[in-house]
C-alpha cells in the first residue's frame, strides 16, 4: 500500500505523519510526504515539529520539504490531507482517477496547523497525528 500524506508546505504536519506511518507500517506499506506549495523545497522540516516529533522517539531530521505532483498522485493508493482546505485544493488539480483516493488523515476533522504558534502547539500537533496513525495502520503506536 502506498499512502501519501499532505499539508500546505510539507514543513510540519505531513512529513511528521509520514514519519509515523512508515515506523508502524508493515514493509508492504510504502509512505511519501509532500506540499501544495513549495515554500520550503528543500528544506528541513520546521524546527519546533522536530522537536515535537523527538519527544515522542521520532527523528525527523532527515526530511526534506518538497511540493506535490501528479506523479505522486499516480503512485499513491491513498492520500492523506491534513485539513480540509488541502483536501478541497486537491480536489480541483487531481485528475478522476486520483480523487477517490483523497481523505482527511483524521477521517472527519482537521489535524490543526501549528505554524506561528508555540512549542506546545507543535508538541499537541504531533500527540494527535501519531495518535490518527491507528485509523491507517491498524495498531496504535
Amino acid at each position: 500500500m502506498n499512502i501519501l500524506t499532505v499539508c500546505l508546505g510539507n514543513y510540519c504536519r505531513s512529513p511528521f505523519a509520514a514519519l509515523v506511518l512508515d515506523h508502524h507500517g508493515s514493509e508492504d506499506v510504502q509512505v511519501r510526504s509532500a506540499g501544495l506549495i513549495g515554500k520550503w523545497r528543500d528544506r528541513p522540516a520546521n524546527s519546533a515539529m522536530i522537536k515535537a516529533a523527538g519527544r515522542l522517539g521520532y527523528d525527523l531530521s532527515a526530511h526534506r520539504a518538497q511540493r506535490i505532483t501528479l506523479e505522486m498522485l499516480d503512485w499513491a493508493d491513498t492520500v492523506l490531507t491534513m485539513d480540509t482546505a488541502v483536501l478541497e485544493t486537491l480536489r480541483t488539480i487531481c485528475t478522476e482517477d486520483n480523487a477517490p483516493k483523497l481523505g482527511l488523515y483524521l477521517g472527519d476533522r482537521d489535524v490543526p496547523d501549528p505554524m506561528g504558534q508555540d512549542q506546545d502547539a507543535f508538541n499537541r500537533c504531533a500527540v494527535l497525528i501519531e495518535t490518527g496513525t491507528a485509523l491507517h495502520i491498524g495498531r496504535h503506536p
